[in-house]
């Protein structure tokens, strides 16, 4: 049998999907989960929870990769509040509406059909991202609500809540990020920018020796110390960038179209008829930072001879 090479080693990632839903699906693993909840809320000026129930279990061993587009660990509290947590590792074009996407179907699961007198409770997601988001934005911890736009202080209703933590920021930028977070989500954060590439006695040192996040730096390590785990998470990372890319390439083709169209209807009400060959031709155009150009050709060109030299 050959010796493994660096290659071959997967380097522990405490921002894999696989591991968070695995480590927040196990039962003795409760305090990690209630510990993270809470850091979120407390981080938000909001009251603690008590008991964190999975209502999802994740088993490992029966996960097919190419099933599951999203690994979420959905918990419902005590007060029956809902809470969705995600890890994303690959930015695409339709993840803000897909977050949404994904609240709005827990929001609603709490109704069933002919039980529409029951009362609905608050839906919480949050999302762990590992690329730049929100740019605008300076704060690591950035929470999305329903408010007025004339007075933000107004909200609609409390029961929408969508917290974003930018750990790739940290990552990128460094610990003075984390300043003005609470040290229980700080230490969280610390785990999750750093935990990979930190030995067990640097991570203590990062956390204070906090001894949930002691307990999640070992779960990490003995996930990753099992061959058919790493496997999965090679597998999943091959699968998560085939499919964002697809979605990437879908939404370019059909922004593309819109695009042309919109040059079309210009040209039409320009000149009346646009020849069906010009149609074909701005139809199969892919190049989206070219119909801007054309868009402005097609608003200043005296003939369509003239547009078409351009588009040439």
């Amino acid at each position: 049998m050959s010796k493994k090479t660096k290659k071959d080693i997967l380097a522990p990632d405490p921002m894999s999907d696989i591991f968070t839903a695995s480590m927040w699906s196990k039962p003795k693993n409760q305090p990690l989960l209630l510990s993270f909840i809470n850091g979120v809320l407390s981080d938000f000026d909001q009251k603690p929870i008590i008991t964190a129930t999975v209502q999802n279990p994740f088993n490992i061993k029966n996960f097919a990769v190419d099933k599951s587009i999203i690994l979420d660990v959905r918990v419902k509290d005590e007060h029956d509040w809902l809470y969705d947590i995600e890890v994303q590792t690959g930015w695409h074009v339709a993840f803000p509406n897909r977050v949404l996407h994904y609240w709005a179907d827990m929001y609603a699961s709490q109704m069933t059909r002919g039980d529409l007198s029951k009362k609905l409770r608050p839906a919480i997601s949050i999302i762990l991202t590992s690329f730049p988001i929100f740019p605008q934005l300076k704060n690591v911890h950035n929470v999305f609500q329903l408010a007025s736009r004339e007075n933000p202080d107004v909200l609609m209703t409390d029961h929408l809540q969508v917290h974003f933590l930018r750990v790739a920021e940290v990552m990128k930028q460094g610990l003075h990020l984390l300043e003005d977070i609470r040290r229980d989500l700080r230490d969280w954060l610390n785990f999750f920018a750093f935990a990979g590439e930190k030995n067990e006695r640097e991570m203590a040192a990062l956390t204070q020796n906090n001894p949930i996040i002691q307990e999640a730096y070992a779960e990490l390590q003995r996930f990753y110390a099992d061959g058919e785990n790493r496997e999965k998470i090679k597998e999943r990372e091959r699968f998560l960038m085939d499919y964002n890319l697809g979605i990437t390439s879908s939404y370019e083709e059909g922004e593309a179209k819109g695009k042309a169209e919109i040059i079309i209807r210009i040209l039409s009400k320009r000149f009346k008829a646009v020849p069906e060959g010009l149609q074909s031709r701005l139809m199969v155009l892919a190049d989206v930072d070219q119909f801007d150009r054309l868009a402005d050709v097609a608003l200043d060109c005296n003939t369509l001879e003239e547009f078409m030299s351009h588009l040439r």
